[in-house]
């Protein structure tokens, strides 16, 4: 079937062109596959020589069947020949693009590689014949399943070169089949619509709905995330979807974005035009189905729009101004707020000095057994109990200070919720006071009765731990109270 159609293609190029087939000839042809991405490229140059005596203004450019049906992008541009020849020579660069000229294998499992195919002919396709010609098909990588093997084929990498051939006839073709290893994302969108709106504010306004697959092999079996973080040299195509798209997976999103109005708007001859591409800002993408809406609307009472929008910025800002220059936002001494911060104020303030007056306490405490160390390294009983009764006096002082801080601590409404650790503290503090001149006097009593100082310390050793064990719960009140 499918060499009735290039036989079918060849007749009818030769009955439409057979006035231009005897004269010219291709004296010579450079062609580059390109087959890196999912869209192949060819660059053709052809060397295109007129040797007869006619001049001739068209040259013929013939393509297979498939790629013409898949063709997205063609270009030839001329280029006249230079020096002194004796036929006229005229250089033309070919471009093409064939966006889905690669069919990939049917399914794989997530953990392959995906390969694809690409048949192409090792001659070019011309009603003209060819002096020389070559063809360099370059590959994503150098891992190639299999490949035609002709006559002066050689490969270099991920480069495969036919060339060169010579002095072949019209219409000369040789099938040839590259099967090779590619991972790169088929990405195909298969419809697009992209919505321009024209504004009079400054910029023109695109968003962009999209319809996405991934074209290439689809996937059999799960998907195994771990499988696929895995996969050696893997490429997916991610446009920060939910998970990676492998083939005939789809998703869909839309995307906006801003342009100046000065750059894709002008006015020429009294008419304005939008100067703006159709196409999509991705990289490598097929599009499958485009639509291109553009709106604009334009009402002069829209021209209004602006200045009313600043004169009524204006005018709330100056009402602002007006009543925050009239207005009386300052707490009232009598109002119930300010009322309850100054008791709160007030209540910090008396357990401060609470803390203090408990803190001088184990100061003297401190003191008392200080006294003790010296009376067992000097033996002076006398300094001892001098000691011990100005310590008695001076806690004495200090829990008359502390009567009326803790009556008013009492009365606080405020001072509800860290009265009882208040309370709990002086009790403590009392507790530890007593016990430490009850060690005070067994310590002085002992020496007094020129008792060992072994019998003394087994004496006081009991008393000792309990004095140990309150001055920490001391410490760790007045702590949890700072930290309130």
């Amino acid at each position: 079937m499918e060499s009735s159609r290039f036989g079918l293609l060849v007749f009818t190029i030769a009955i439409l062109a057979s006035s231009a087939l005897s004269d010219l000839v291709l004296s010579k042809v450079d062609r580059r596959i390109y087959l890196t991405s999912h869209i192949v490229r060819i660059s053709s140059t052809l060397k295109v020589e007129n040797a007869g005596p006619e001049t001739l203004s068209e040259v013929l450019l013939p393509f297979p069947e498939l790629q013409v049906k898949n063709m997205a992008y063609l270009m030839a541009t001329p280029h006249e020949g230079k020096g002194k020849v004796k036929n006229s020579v005229v250089a033309l660069p070919v471009e093409a693009a064939n966006p889905k000229d690669m069919p990939p294998a049917l399914s794989f499992y997530s953990a392959d590689v995906q390969l694809v195919v690409h048949q192409e002919s090792a001659y070019y396709l011309s009603p003209y014949a060819v002096k020389v010609q070559s063809l360099s098909v370059k590959l994503p990588d150098s891992r190639i399943e299999s490949y035609t093997k002709l006559e002066n084929t050689k490969i270099h990498g991920s480069e495969i070169n036919y060339d060169p051939y010579e002095n072949l006839p019209a219409f000369s073709y040789s099938p040839i089949v590259v099967h090779f290893e590619s991972n790169q994302p088929f990405a195909v969108a298969q419809e697009l619509v992209k919505e321009v709106e024209i504004s009079h504010w400054g910029n023109v306004k695109v968003t962009e709905h999209y319809k996405l697959i991934h074209g290439g092999a689809q996937s059999k079996g799960e998907f195994s995330r771990l499988d696929f973080q895995a996969r050696p040299n893997v490429r997916e195509l991610l446009i920060e979807p939910r998970y990676p798209m492998f083939g005939g997976w789809r998703t869909a999103f839309t995307i906006g974005y801003g342009l100046p109005f000065q750059d894709f708007l002008y006015e020429s001859e009294g008419k304005r035009f939008l100067n703006i591409t159709f196409s999509s800002p991705m990289v490598e993408l097929v599009i499958d189905t485009l639509i291109v809406k553009v709106y604009y609307k334009f009402n002069k009472l829209s021209m209004l729009r602006e200045p009313l929008m600043l004169i009524s910025g204006f005018f709330f800002i100056f009402v602002a101004c007006i009543v925050y220059m009239h207005a009386d936002i300052s707490i009232s001494k009598s109002s119930a707020s300010y009322l309850a911060k100054q008791q709160w104020e007030e209540v910090q303030a008396a357990i401060q000095l609470v803390q203090n007056i408990i803190s001088w306490c184990l100061t003297t405490h401190d003191k008392l057994e200080a006294s003790l160390r010296d009376l067992s390294r000097m033996g002076d009983v006398q300094s001892c109990k001098a000691a011990r009764k100005a310590a008695d006096d001076l806690l004495k002082e200090l829990s008359k200070e502390l009567k009326p801080l803790l009556a008013f601590l009492q009365s606080s409404p405020s001072a509800a919720q860290i009265l009882p650790k208040v309370e709990e503290l002086v009790a403590k503090e009392r507790e530890l006071q007593e016990k430490v001149m009850v060690k005070h006097s067994t310590v002085v009593d002992g020496y007094e009765k020129k008792s060992g100082a072994r019998d003394i310390e087994n004496r006081v050793a009991l008393q000792q731990q309990k004095l140990i064990a309150l001055r920490q719960e001391v410490d760790d009140l007045l702590e949890f109270i700072d930290e309130i």
